[in-house]
Formats: structure tokens, sequence, C-alpha cells
């Protein structure tokens, strides 16, 4: 007797009824249909019917419901069924907890684990693959360090599941060097392991050491199959080697004739989206046949990144059009454009879009729209999203306060970074923060605020200062024209000052005529950037406007014998370059103002 389609899954009750009757099974061959019809289950009714026949004939075979339930992924019924058995063994134990970690209850599955080890049930290798994958998600590295230890101790360790998954969950934990221990400890390896490895590096941002294991599996023989390439067309992207990604294209998708599916299609879209080659990215994105909204994501998300926003809210609409429903994703890189561009009206639209599908409080959509908002002028709109959102993490707060810091409302920022660093429990104050902060600080030249909150950054929140810190602590003094104190500050810095840094230093130290400390800022400059004539010209400005001329010619004649000169390109914007014969022509039209800096 099998179990059919749908229209026919009464048959098995209909079955029993008649056969009960009849009487002519005995218990073993009742135990041997039951779990046979068993195997054939398509639905939790069907599972439900075998196991009402279980407990009217007496017939014990727990795990084998709890396999089948597990696979139809019912996770009440499971843990019901569970809980009903008296002693359960190693297999039922390891069934639940492989049913655990697939519905993603990882801190159930970690007691589970522990329950079976206080039994004194044998761990095997099918319970650590899983409980490394819940260490991995969880982050709970002590943990994942001492099941590692348990492994070696087991001699298990030569089992390929259980060195992959040891190898994703250092990966996870961002333990690079502990997951290439145990790759290059494997005494066999397959192609899992090669993709694990890779891919893991390629996750971690290690897009160098990727690609390189890339080249070492090829030169061992393994073929790659799509997970491969996926994994070396990301790392392909993070580095900017379109050469690489192109070879990858050539060889393996093209030569190989590889469907482009949205797995690979998506990854090359991405990979030249990040190179900035989009016309390649555009001809893979037309050449697929079949599109989903990771394909369209992939292209949108390009445009987005490349500047190109007008063309960003084009693909949107042309999305919409083809019936694919835009998800967050989408969202935020439309958000992005409109931010980049002032496309207000369009922003609004999507706000409403976004509530009618219920996703405008999403963490990361919720954000764009602050962005959007604030950037677009709408504060006080960029606001009411901020406070309405149920979640926020730390760029929401970050938008919001940087927001707020951009228009000059620097108090309202201040406040919101106490709100962030008393009340939010989640969401602690990070690099991006202080410098938002900082920011409004220099923006309402408040000194002593700035200093201060400095100072709590790494006291009270463990984070050292980056430049970007001592920047603004340098421009927020020298914009009070406290020049000495932000030259001290310079020379405490536990790193190398950049030329943005100095630069704003001596732009204040020429406004406040002080030759000190110019001539100490100049000195670090003309070392950092011997080839820029900007820093030449206001050295002069500032000798010129102490009347020492000669000290004024010098940098003039300084600047000629570095052989620089200043170009204005079309878009009203400076860059430096060598003289040569192309450069010619614009260095004489150059000269007058040139010349009329120095008076």
């Amino acid at each position: 007797m099998f179990l059919r389609a749908k229209p026919q899954q009464y048959k098995i009750s209909r079955f029993f009824t008649i056969e009960a009757t009849k009487q002519i099974f005995n218990n073993q061959q009742q135990c041997t249909q039951l779990l046979s019809l068993l195997k054939k289950c398509i639905t939790i009714k069907q599972v439900q019917q075998i196991h009402t026949q279980m407990l009217i004939y007496s017939i014990d075979k727990a795990n084998y419901l709890l396999s089948k339930i597990i696979d139809l992924k019912d996770y009440n019924y499971a843990t019901l069924v569970f809980s009903h058995i008296y002693y359960p063994n190693e297999y039922a134990f390891n069934i639940m907890i492989r049913g655990l970690t697939t519905w993603q209850k990882y801190d159930l599955c970690l007691e589970f684990y522990y329950k079976m080890k206080s039994l004194g049930l044998k761990t095997d290798n099918f319970t650590y693959p899983f409980v490394f994958m819940c260490c991995g998600n969880l982050l709970a590295m002590k943990l994942g360090r001492l099941a590692h230890c348990e492994v070696l101790k087991n001699g298990l360790f030569v089992d390929f599941h259980v060195g992959h998954s040891l190898i994703t969950m250092y990966s996870r934990f961002g333990k690079m060097g502990f997951a290439r221990e145990v790759f290059d400890e494997m005494l066999q390896r397959d192609l899992v392991s090669w993709n694990s490895m890779i891919s893991g590096y390629a996750q971690s941002g290690c897009s160098s050491e990727a690609v390189g294991l890339f080249m070492e599996m090829r030169n061992e023989g393994f073929e790659p199959d799509e997970r491969t390439l996926v994994s070396v067309l990301g790392a392909c992207g993070d580095l900017g080697d379109v050469n690489l990604g192109k070879c990858v294209e050539e060889e393996y998708v093209v030569g190989k004739k590889m469907e482009l599916n949205s797995f690979m299609g998506s990854a090359l879209i991405n990979m030249y989206g990040k190179c900035g080659d989009l016309v390649s990215a555009r001809r893979i994105f037309d050449g697929m046949r079949k599109k989903d909204a990771i394909t369209w994501n992939a292209m949108i998300s390009g445009y987005a990144q490349n500047g190109l926003s007008d063309e960003t809210i084009s693909l949107f609409n042309a999305m919409k059009e083809a019936g694919v429903k835009p998800n967050n994703i989408t969202l935020v890189s439309v958000l992005s454009a409109c931010a980049s561009i002032g496309a207000l009206d369009v922003g609004k639209c999507i706000d409403e879009y976004a509530s009618r599908r219920g996703i405008k409080h999403d963490v990361y959509v919720a954000t764009a729209l602050i962005d959007m908002y604030a950037k677009s002028g709408n504060l006080d709109d960029a606001y009411q999203i901020f406070e309405s959102m149920p979640r926020k993490n730390e760029v929401s707060w970050n938008a919001m306060i940087s927001a707020l810091a951009f228009h000059g409302r620097a108090e309202e920022a201040l406040t919101l970074f106490e709100r962030m660093s008393l009340e939010c429990s989640d969401s602690r104050p990070d690099d991006v923060t202080f410098v938002g902060v900082l920011s409004a600080c220099v923006h309402a030249g408040l000194v002593d605020e700035g200093k201060r909150i400095f100072d709590i950054m790494s006291s009270s929140f463990g984070l050292v200062p980056k430049v970007e810190h001592y920047s603004c602590m340098v421009d927020l003094l020298s914009r009070a024209g406290r020049v000495y104190e932000a030259w001290e500050f310079i020379e405490k810095m536990p790193q190398k000052p950049d030329e943005i840094l100095l630069g704003a230093l001596l732009g204040a130290c020429q406004k406040l005529k002080n030759i000190d400390v110019g001539e100490r800022v100049m000195k670090l400059l003309l070392e950092m950037e011997p080839s820029n004539s900007g820093n030449y010209i206001i050295s002069s400005k500032i000798y010129a406007n102490l009347r020492r001329w000669d000290d004024s010619a010098r940098m003039r004649q300084l600047m000629r014998q570095k052989d620089t000169t200043l170009v204005v390109r079309g878009d009203g914007r400076r860059r430096l370059c060598s003289k040569c014969e192309s450069c010619v022509e614009r260095s004489l039209d150059m000269a007058k103002e040139l010349i009329s800096s120095f008076k």
C-alpha cells in the first residue's frame, strides 16, 4: 500500500480500519507496514495518522517519527514527541539538534548538546557539525573551542563534515588563522573543504588570500564549482581586480557553458559593479533570461554605488513594471541614489511604498529614509522616522546624529548622543558616532565639550581615536584660534598626522598670521607632499602677510624647483600634475592666478 498525492491521503486510516478488522497482520508486519508508509508521508496530517496507529498497536518507533517530523519542519510537534521519549538515545538527540539548527534555534540546540553530554550519551560526527554551526551563528567562541577540543579528544577530526563545519565556525568568528590551521591539518581535502576556506576568506574581507587559495586549488587539480566561483568573484570585486573577474567569466562561465542563474549572474554583476565596469555588468544583466529580485538588486546597487543615481531610479521603475517586487535591499539602494541627487519626490514615493509593504520600519530601510530626508533638507521628517523605529542599530543612531550635526543643530546632536550612551543597551557609540558628535562641536564652536567627548571616547568606551577624530579636534581648536593647543594635540597623536589634518591647521595659522606654529606645520607638509603646490602657496602667503619677502620668494622658488603646477578641471575642482607638454598651455593660464596670490 503506497501513499500518493493529497487527494488519497486518507487511505492510511481507511487501510488500517479494514486491516484491523481482518486481523491478518502480526505486530512485526504492522510495524514494517507503518514505517514504510511513514517514509512516504508528505504532510504532517499523514504523519499524525501513522502516529495514531503506532499508539493503538503499541509500536514504539519514536525516532522514526521524530526524523520525519523534523524533515517536515514542524517544531512544536517535534518537541512534543521528543518530550515523551522516556530514554532518548544518541540518535534522538542528534536529529533533534539537527532540527533545532535548521529552525535557527541555536541557543536551544546547545542546551540539547549539553543535556546529551550530562546524560552520558556519546557525541559523534553527526553531533558536532551542527554544534559548530550554532556556535558560529551565536559567535560563541569559547563554547566552539571547547567543542573543538572534544572533537580532537574523541578522534573525530578526520571526518570531512566536522572539518568543514570547524572552518566555517572560525570564519564566522573572524579567526581566519584558526580556520586555516584546521584546513592545513586535514589529511584529505575535497571540493567542499576548499570551498569552505575560500568562502571564509572572501566573507572575512581577506580577498587576496581567497584568490591565492583559489589558484592553489586549481594547481591541486580541483575543478571549481558554482560556489567556488561566486566566492572568488566576490573577492575580485573587493580587490577591484576586473581582469581576474573577466578571466573567471570567460574560462568557467562561458568556457564551461555554466548556467547563468540568479546565483552566478548576481555574483558577476556585483563584481563588475564594484570594479566600476557597469557596461559589463549591464551586459550580464540583459543577457539573463530569468531575473529575480536578487538579480535586479545587484544591478540597481551597482548603479547606486557608482553614483549613477538617475540610472538607479530608472531601473527601479523598470523592476516594478516587470512585476518583480522590490524588497528592503532594493529600497535601500534607491533611497541612497535619491539622497545623492536630492530627489525628494521620488524618496517620498518610496517612503509611501515601504509603508504599504510593511517594511518601512525595517532597520535598514528606515535608516536609509533618515539619510535621504536629512540630505534633502527635511530634517524633521528624518527625526520623525527615527523616533518611530521599533529597533535601532548603530547605523541608525549615527545617521541621525550626523544629520543633526550637518544641519548645525549641535545641541540636539549632543542630546541624542547622551541618549544613545545611557539608554540604548543594544547599540553603543562607535567610531562613526564620535565623528558625528565632534563635528557638531566644530560647527557650534563647543571647544570644552569637544575635548570632553574626545577624552571619554577612550576612557569610557574603549575606542582608539583615529585620524578623523584628531582632524575634528584640530579643526575645532584651530577655528577657536587655539593653534598652540592644536599643535600640542598633533604632537600627542599615536599615529602620523595626514595632510588633511595639517592643511586645516596651516590654514588657521594663515588667518591668525601665526608663523611659529605655521612653520612647524609647513615643514611636515612639505615633507609629506613635496609636489603639492597648494602648500607652497599658503606658506608664501603666510610669509608675505608678515612682510618676510625673502621667505615668501623662497617658497615660490621651491615650488618651481619641484616642477609642480595647479590644474583646474572642467568641473571647477583642482588637481595637481607634473609639467608636461599637454599641461603647458593650462599652466600659462594659471600663472596670473598664482602670481596674484603671492602679493
